[in-house]
């Protein structure tokens, strides 16, 4: 068994991470340092001073405040922008989640609605065309983003997508690259240039060609 001996506030200043210390309080067990809590579990747990702890319990209080205190970092990941499932599990992997907390972590997210790879691919899709993306391009990034073939299949059939006019407007915004290079030199940055963009060369001879 221990005692909490005392509890003290965290220093109410932001790490790294933006995790605000003014939520938190350090629990000290035997005059030494147990835990920290934030607030929530603190309150609801009805912990104090000189309580009596088992091992059991102790280990029961931390996984709490480990979730809590990770949920909310990993809130803070997926509202900055859509995220797939698999950049969800990146994430818990960089940041050393242990691996007992992953099952209740991404039922959290899917309960407000943070993870769905369709939803994820859509607004993926529509950044990418923005940026003049290839479909090739898109394709591979989402792929490597986790996302299943029948999803991306799904979605890029549902949007229209001109690689023509993608790669024109491409050409037109770099065309004083080329302008004043004989027509044989130009083409050949012109088709080096889109390939590099991930178009295909059906595209490539007939937007050069031209």
């Amino acid at each position: 068994m221990s005692i909490i001996t005392s509890i003290k506030q965290q220093k109410n200043k932001r790490s790294l991470a933006g995790y605000a210390g003014k939520n938190r309080v350090n629990v000290y067990l035997d005059d030494k340092f147990g835990f920290g809590i934030d607030l929530e579990n603190f309150v609801i747990l009805g912990l104090k001073v000189n309580q009596e702890l088992s091992e059991k319990e102790v280990e029961d209080i931390v996984r709490k405040a480990e979730f809590q205190k990770t949920l909310d970092k990993l809130l803070r990941f997926a509202t900055f922008r859509p995220r797939s499932e698999k950049e969800v599990n990146d994430y818990f992997r960089r940041k050393k989640v242990h691996d007992s907390l992953y099952p209740d972590l991404l039922k959290k997210l899917k309960h407000f609605n943070l993870i769905n790879d369709e939803e994820f691919a859509k607004w993926w899709v529509k950044q990418r065309l923005l940026k003049k993306k290839s479909l090739r391009s898109m394709i591979y990034e989402l792929r490597f983003k986790g996302v299943k073939k029948e999803i991306i299949d799904q979605v890029l059939g549902e949007e229209k997508v001109d690689e023509e006019k993608m790669a024109r407007d491409l050409l037109e915004k770099k065309s004083y690259k080329w302008k004043n290079l004989p027509p044989r030199e130009a083409k050949l940055k012109m088709s080096q240039y889109l390939a590099g963009k991930g178009f295909g060369w059906e595209v490539i001879e007939k937007i050069v060609r031209k």
